[in-house]
């Protein structure tokens, strides 16, 4: 039997490669947006520590100047709380064109995997068709080798 042997193997070895490539950068995507949105976080949580300190110097004995320096660090943190909701923005949509590309390129791994499962089924039929072949010559030539013996001997 005849070994297989796929023509664009080389091509779906390619594909397979972007694939992996391409699964590396959507998994480094989605780190960078994890990392951006902890970042996020943190600063909604300092925001939030600078609020109950306001609380707290409007309770007790006022210090105008703490009341200040603590509104001037809230007008602070929102400021990084909106840069920072623009990065995650970045990183949503960078997550999201990694994504695309992951879908487009696994599609045409699968493609060229299909093509190779259809190349194999032809090449498995064409092995059968050869082999039958094969077997109705042998029969052919016992057969007649079987009436040449039968005439010889009559």
């Amino acid at each position: 039997m005849a070994r297989f042997r796929y023509s664009m193997q080389s091509i779906l070895n390619i594909k397979m490669k972007l694939e992996t490539q391409a699964k590396q950068e959507f998994s480094a995507a989605k780190a960078a947006l994890d990392e951006e949105e902890e970042r996020l976080r943190g600063l909604f949580a300092r925001k939030d520590g600078y609020e109950q300190e306001a609380e707290s110097l409007l309770s007790g004995r006022l210090n105008l100047r703490e009341i200040e320096e603590n509104k001037a660090a809230i007008r602070c943190m929102e400021d990084y709380i909106e840069r920072q909701k623009r990065n995650v923005d970045k990183a949503e949509r960078k997550l999201e064109e990694a994504r695309l590309r992951l879908t487009e390129v696994r599609m045409e791994r699968k493609t060229h995997e299909t093509l190779k499962e259809k190349a194999f089924e032809a090449f498995l039929m064409e092995e059968k068709r050869q082999e039958s072949k094969e077997i109705d010559q042998l029969t052919s030539y016992t057969y007649g080798q079987r009436r040449s013996a039968e005439y010889a001997e009559a």
